[in-house]
């Protein structure tokens, strides 16, 4: 079973959201653009568990805090799902809510002619649904999740129950959260599945609560506190005679069997001893990170190999563990799932997938999108993998690009915008802190097709580069969306002619006194050379040392007054093209679990 299609509306930071997924999916871009919202929505139609939490959903779940509208009637939270790739077992069991999915149009068939789903790219498929409401009546929120077809006789649909659930089979693991209770005995906790799949009941909780209830606490006379207790129960009796408050005792008791599944837990040696020689155990969640998430790791694999057909979706795997270990995850998760949907920000993971598999999530006023990445212009498949991971993994995750002209470029922009935010931090600011993430074209030809394309995967894009023609310059302008243009041909000259003279001199005699000048070129005098030997000189330097960032360490050395003023105008007008502030839409998702759901 896979899911082929999702369809939000105001859930969390989403106004309106419409998905197509691969069989194999990573969902990328920047912080808050909505990928873990997209995780929980598909958790809030499919998690076997989900609805038993109490709330189902709360006011920070709706778009924009918002679930009355100006006339006080609800507004809903929905989510459509359509699955396919059923097993028998499935098709079987939902027998009376298949449609049918046309995998080349993307398209449920609406009343189709029997013959037409005989078509090869015809399969079967069911459509689910969420909807999340305030009850006015209860002043309480609500939650159901239902199958779309059939649609009954008063209009409202037949209910997609926990056991429907189990039979699709999706697992969903947040960041280390589920983690932390793994290997605990909680309804939904990774072990309670196992269990479940195995059809292991163990019958041990009135036994333990019966051992529990035995044991009396704090009962030493030394300590004093039975001594207070039996002086409550004289005082009781002077009031009420009878034996309703007899033998008061501390006990460990009110313990419930969801009580047992909360708190017990599996113990794992921890590899130090005591002085007794014996290895000191300590609770599962108290093991390192990377041991936590590998043990997670191997229950998802048991679940995967005691049911086949299972749907993972899998929140940033690579947190806490070493690239080679990334890759193993994501190669073993893949294969034994029928789907699997990862949110990653890992360079390591990104590589293990097609451009087709990467989605590029945007999310703009509420209206989210999603981009296949495609091969980047230039790039060959065979290179892909190495290309992805050298230049490309930052600026997918990133909703801002800055294409630079070349390596030179690539490396002075953000050092010196850095630089910059440091000594006036009220006009300038650093890239990072833009959301900006930057690349080089490494030749002039190469911006205009790398700016469609990352424009058709959504982002802004900026672009820094020497003086062209007119018929080239508009060739960059109809693809570039900020363009900054030097008046000059080649970057270092525009350092050289705009640079003061004695932030040149300064630099110069730096390189003097540190022994880097180098011996096979014409010798240098910071304090005696004409600016005009010094500038022919330093233009030299430069172009012999594109590779390690010389004309990046001479501005840096520079105060504001000193920089050329190319420069300082991009800077300046980057930052003028970005919001101070996110609007109220933009900044609501948490891209987290929602707001009043407690940790896991």
């Amino acid at each position: 079973m896979k899911l082929v299609n999702i369809k939000i509306n105001n859930f969390r930071g989403i106004k309106h959201c419409n998905l197509f997924l691969s069989d194999q999916v990573v969902l990328v871009g920047d912080n808050n653009a909505g990928k873990s919202t997209i995780l929980e929505a598909i958790d809030l139609v499919l998690g076997p568990e989900r609805l038993s939490r109490r709330p189902v959903i709360c006011e920070h779940d709706f778009y924009a805090g918002e679930y009355l509208n100006k006339e006080k009637n609800p507004i809903e939270i929905t989510v459509e799902t359509v699955l396919t790739g059923l097993n028998e077992e499935q098709l079987l069991h939902f027998r009376n809510n298949l449609e049918w999915w046309d995998t080349a149009s993307q398209t449920l068939l609406q009343e189709p002619p029997p013959e037409e789903t005989d078509r090869e790219e015809v399969v079967a498929a069911l459509r689910l649904s969420f909807r999340g409401y305030y009850d006015a009546e209860e002043d309480d929120f609500a939650g159901e999740t239902y199958f779309l077809l059939p649609e009954l006789e008063d209009g409202k649909y037949e209910p997609f129950r926990q056991k429907d659930k189990r039979i699709c089979g999706f697992l969903y693991l947040r960041t280390l959260r589920t983690g932390n209770r793994a290997f605990s005995l909680e309804r939904g906790s990774l072990l309670d599945i196992i269990l479940r799949l195995r059809e292991l009941k163990p019958r041990m909780w009135e036994d333990v609560l019966v051992q529990l209830r035995d044991i009396s606490v704090a009962s030493d006379p030394e300590l004093g506190i039975a001594e207070i207790l039996t002086s409550v129960q004289k005082a009781v009796r002077e009031i009420v005679p009878v034996e309703c408050a007899d033998a008061p005792a501390i006990r460990v008791s009110q313990m419930t069997r969801e009580h047992l599944r909360q708190i017990l837990t599996v113990f794992l040696g921890t590899g130090t001893f005591d002085s007794a020689g014996k290895e000191y155990a300590a609770p599962f969640n108290h093991q390192g990170t990377g041991t936590i998430n590998t043990l997670v790791l191997t229950l998802l694999s048991m679940i995967a190999d005691l049911k086949q057909n299972v749907i993972f979706a899998m929140e940033e795997p690579e947190i806490a563990i070493p690239p080679h270990t990334q890759k193993r995850v994501i190669s073993s998760v893949i294969g034994k799932s029928a789907q699997a949907i990862f949110v990653s920000h890992s360079p390591y993971v990104l590589e293990e997938f097609n451009p087709s598999q990467i989605i590029v999530v945007d999310r703009k006023s509420g209206e989210l999108k999603g981009y296949p990445a495609k091969l980047p212009p230039t790039v060959k498949q065979k290179m892909y993998r190495d290309e992805v991971k050298r230049r490309f993994c930052e600026v997918l995750l990133a909703r801002r690009v800055l294409i630079t002209e070349g390596r030179t470029e690539y490396d002075a922009f953000p050092r010196v915008a850095r630089h910059l935010q440091t000594l006036n931090p009220h006009t300038y600011s650093s890239l990072e802190s833009l959301g900006i993430a930057i690349i080089s074209a490494d030749t002039d030809t190469q911006i205009a097709p790398l700016g469609k394309y990352f424009r058709s995967l959504g982002k802004t894009t900026y672009a820094v580069f020497d003086k062209q023609e007119d018929a080239d310059c508009e060739k960059i302008r109809s693809n570039i969306d900020h363009l900054y243009e030097s008046s000059e041909k080649g970057f270092e000259n525009t350092i050289l002619k705009s640079i003061s003279e004695s932030a040149l001199r300064r630099y110069v005699q730096s390189l003097v006194d540190d022994e880097l000048w180098p011996n096979h070129m014409e010798a240098v005098d910071s304090q005696n050379d004409t600016l005009k030997d010094l500038r022919e000189k330093l233009g030299k330097f430069f172009k012999s040392r594109k590779a390690d960032s010389s004309i990046a360490d001479c501005l840096c050395m520079c105060e504001i007054v000193e920089i050329p003023q190319y420069i300082l105008d991009t800077l300046k007008a980057i930052r003028a093209s970005i919001p101070t502030a996110l609007s109220a839409a933009e900044s609501f998702d948490t891209d987290e679990t929602a707001l009043c759901e407690a940790d896991e």
